[in-house]
C-alpha cells in the first residue's frame, strides 16, 4: 500500500496531523468494511474542500478574468470544478492508488471512478485547510486545478464537447453503445462505448447509461487530448 509520506511529496504538503490526510483518502466503504464509523470517512472533509475550492476558484477568475461578466464567470467556474475535471486532476498526480477502498469497491474499478476520485480531490483540499490553513489550500488549489484552463473546460459537459469537437472536423454524430449490463436491479453496472464511424473514441462504466455514456465522452476526450486515437 502506498504511504502517506509519500502522497504528501504527491500533493506537495506534509501535514502536521496526518490523521487529516488519512480521514481524507478513507472512503465510505473501507470506513464500513473497517467498522470505523459514519464519520470516520472523508465526505465530511469533501463538504469542506467543496467550499474552499469554490471561494479560491472563484477569487482567481474575478482577478484573471477582468472582462467577463457574472455569467461567463459562473460557467467558467462550473466547468473548472465539476466531477470529470477534478477526476482530471486527480488522475494527474494517481490519486486513486492511495484512496482507502472496500475489497468489493476496489475490485468493481473504484480508484478509476470519476466520483470517487473528485471527492477524494476536494476531501483533500478539505484536509489541507484545516491544517495548513487558506494559503496552503490555494497553493494546491492553484497548482492543480487553476492551469491549463481551456483544456479543462472541455471535461464540463463531455458529450456536448465531444460533439462539438467531432462537427469542427467532420460531418456525422458520435453515436453511443450499451456493451454490457450487469448486477442486480438495484445495483446495476452499464458499459457504453462511444463511436465514429467504425472507431471507438472512449469506453466508460457508470451505475446509470447516462453516467456510463458521459464516462465514455470523458475517456474519448483525454483520448483526443493526448493523441491516443485519430479524429
Amino acid at each position: 500500500m502506498a504511504s502517506i509520506e509519500e502522497l504528501e511529496s504527491v500533493i506537495g504538503y506534509k501535514f502536521k496531523d496526518k490523521s487529516l490526510l488519512t480521514q481524507a483518502i478513507t472512503h465510505s466503504s473501507y470506513a464500513n468494511e473497517m467498522h470505523m464509523g459514519k464519520l470516520k470517512d472523508n465526505e465530511r472533509l469533501e463538504f469542506l474542500g467543496d467550499a474552499v475550492l469554490e471561494i479560491v476558484s472563484s477569487r482567481f477568475l474575478y482577478l484573471n478574468y477582468p472582462t467577463y461578466s457574472e455569467g461567463e464567470l459562473t460557467k467558467l467556474r462550473a466547468s473548472l470544478v465539476c466531477e470529470p475535471t477534478l477526476a482530471y486532476c486527480a488522475n494527474i498526480i494517481d490519486l486513486g492508488k492511495y484512496i482507502l477502498l472496500a475489497h468489493g469497491e476496489d475490485k468493481c474499478g473504484g480508484r478509476k471512478r470519476n466520483s470517487i476520485l473528485s471527492d477524494t480531490f476536494e476531501a483533500i483540499i478539505g484536509a489541507m485547510y484545516l491544517d495548513g490553513g487558506m494559503e496552503e489550500a490555494s497553493k494546491f488549489i492553484e497548482k492543480n486545478v487553476l492551469t491549463d484552463i481551456e483544456s479543462k473546460t472541455l471535461f464540463h459537459d463531455c458529450k456536448t464537447n465531444l460533439q462539438e469537437i467531432i462537427q469542427a472536423k467532420h460531418d456525422g454524430n458520435v453515436e453511443y453503445k450499451l456493451v454490457s449490463e450487469e448486477g442486480p436491479a438495484h445495483n446495476k453496472t452499464f458499459e457504453s462505448v462511444v463511436m465514429y464511424h467504425d472507431k471507438e473514441l472512449g469506453r466508460g462504466v457508470g451505475h446509470s447509461k447516462k453516467t456510463a455514456e458521459q464516462e465514455a465522452a470523458y475517456q474519448a476526450l483525454l483520448n483526443i487530448k493526448e493523441e491516443n486515437v485519430c479524429i
